[in-house]
């Protein structure tokens, strides 16, 4: 490999970049010898950032479907597997022993190493996801587990090399690119550093205590085994003492902002340059018109300005790439003030409780974030309905919904899943003019579920304890003048009022319900607005949406 150093401009470098001197290492690899360099209208620091403006193809897309897929899909026993088979006593490692082994012969590299993505046919799944009205797509490009899925010169363990040796993040984009989605990336592998500390333990108990797990083990330690020339401290990180208080098992969620008085193991300076370098790569090589990060803010901040770099590269060659306007979006957790003005709010499995100046996102997912297959099999999954819910109410807000659906570690999805997105499917094809390319109307709603919404925790975790929405709840939006107000059930009465279209406040000509072309009967009182629902035939649908002009 050879080092190219960006040159500097307006007193800043922008962060160089490793090349491969093999350019057709990807299709989507659009690097050359003479590549241009970006304005630099960003510099890495919160003030600079500050210039950044949502684009408008976010705030119009509003639905965007997220394969949070990876080498944890392949045992099919949930999410963050990889940190779980290290935890003796636990379900994740209890179900290791059994299926493949004990973890000081059988460590995750390994787990790895069974996983060939062979039922994984991106072409179908993006023609059923922009059936369902997803506008955006995003693939996971590394998870916890430090895997890289894409063609990366600086993790030797991706997944064109081990695994599926196949360039994962290069078919999704393929796909997306194809149907005209926009595409984005998901990045996690920041927190492998402490993430993976499970993994230098050894059993308490039983007839193979105190015999270490397989995180320590070197590159030396792979003569002649199917991993010789791999070093198992590039997947793992784990050369260094363990963060105090490893041992609880809730001290990761505790130390997952980095916050040095936790006594978090600190990663070193190596770890974060490679982090930066693997990042800027899968930026210039792919580009993404999102990044999301699953990190408090950014990545490795505030010890390291790793994530501050790599936002202002984005945001500069993002720029450059589209005539100088800027379509990229940065999807961060738990930012204050200052930092929603620099990227794009994501609540996790959460939403805000009222309209949001800027436009933000609640990122959940109708399963777990890693394919376990004892939800499939207990048929409790997300419904269809509990999605729409869920999308007209984040959208009503000014949000956006990124939504996983889960696929099995071979790729495929299952009936159940596939069940609720085409549950999706059939409702967008009628009422995705309220939902796609709307803006919030004055309030946001009104009816029951309104009253004692649930704080947010840390980074969201509210949408179990919020009070289901039922046919007495209405969401609005708004497009060119039209008013859209989603009933969340069907009116046994037969008539609804919504009481922020009262006589005095808005003069209503018109009242349609979408996927019919009569006008309906309605009244404007003091009270509100009386509207008389016609006779049909389907009223178990989630949500209906009467168009008011």
């Amino acid at each position: 490999m050879e080092r190219r150093t960006v040159i500097k401009a307006l007193g800043m470098a922008i962060p160089s970049l490793w090349l491969s001197k093999s350019i057709a290492r990807s299709t989507f690899n659009t690097l050359h010898p003479h590549a241009p360099i970006a304005k630099v209208d960003f510099k890495p620091e919160w003030k600079s950032l500050e210039q950044y403006q949502v684009p408008d193809w976010f705030r119009d897309a509003k639905f965007g479907i997220w394969a949070h897929w990876g080498p944890q899909c392949q045992p099919e026993r949930g999410d963050w597997y990889a940190r779980g088979m290290y935890q003796e006593g636990s379900d994740q490692y209890n179900y290791h022993v059994e299926k493949y082994g004990h973890p000081s012969k059988f460590g995750f590299k390994d787990v790895i190493n069974e996983w060939k993505a062979d039922k994984w046919d991106p072409e179908m799944l993006l023609d059923l996801y922009k059936r369902a009205g997803a506008q955006y797509f995003v693939a996971l490009a590394n998870h916890h587990d430090n895997m890289d899925l894409y063609d990366s010169s600086h993790q030797p363990w991706n997944s064109t090399k081990i695994g599926p040796k196949k360039d994962l993040v290069a078919g999704w984009a393929k796909a997306a690119k194809k149907r005209g989605l926009r595409f984005g990336v998901s990045v996690h592998a920041a927190h492998a550093w402490t993430w993976y500390e499970t993994s230098q333990r050894a059993d308490k108990n039983g007839p193979l205590k105190d015999i270490p797990y397989d995180g320590k083990l070197t590159k030396s330690d792979g003569n002649g085994k199917w991993w010789d020339g791999l070093d198992p401290q590039e997947l793992y990180a784990q050369n260094h003492p363990l963060s105090e208080n490893s041992e609880d098992h809730n001290m990761i969620h505790r130390q997952w902002s980095w916050d040095v008085s936790s006594g978090v193991s600190v990663p070193s300076k190596a770890y974060c340059e490679n982090f930066h370098d693997r990042t800027i790569e899968l930026i210039d090589n792919y580009e993404p018109d999102l990044v999301y990060f699953d990190d408090t803010v950014l990545p490795l901040w505030p010890i390291d300005d790793a994530g501050l770099r790599i936002a202002a590269h984005y945001y500069n060659v993002n720029q450059q790439k589209n005539n100088g306007k800027l379509e990229a979006v940065i999807n961060g957790k738990i930012l204050n003030e200052q930092q929603r003005k620099c990227m794009v709010w994501d609540i996790e499995r959460g939403q805000s409780d009222k309209i949001e100046k800027e436009p933000w996102q609640t990122c959940t997912c109708i399963g777990a974030w890693h394919y376990d297959r004892r939800i499939y099999d207990n048929k409790s999954y997300k419904s269809a309905k509990t999605v729409i819910h869920m999308l007209a109410d984040v959208v009503s807000k000014n949000g956006n919904l990124l939504l996983s659906v889960p696929l099995r570690g071979d790729g495929s999805i299952d009936s159940e899943a596939r069940n609720t997105v085409e549950g999706i499917a059939s409702w967008m094809s009628v009422n995705s003019e309220a939902i796609i390319g709307t803006r919030p109307w004055k309030v946001f709603g009104e009816g029951p579920a309104m009253e004692g919404v649930a704080p947010l925790s840390g980074p969201g975790f509210n949408e179990d304890k919020n009070k289901p929405l039922t046919a007495a709840d209405i969401r609005f939006t708004t497009k060119n003048g039209v008013i859209y107000a989603i009933l969340m059930g069907w009116s046994e009465t037969g008539n609804v009022l919504i009481k922020n279209l009262r006589a005095d406040s808005h003069k209503v000509k018109k009242v349609t319900l979408l996927g019919t072309s009569n006008k309906l009967r309605f009244e404007q009182t003091i009270a509100g607005l009386a509207v008389t629902l016609p006779e049909i035939a389907e009223k178990d649908e989630p949500a209906y949406v009467l168009k008011i002009t």
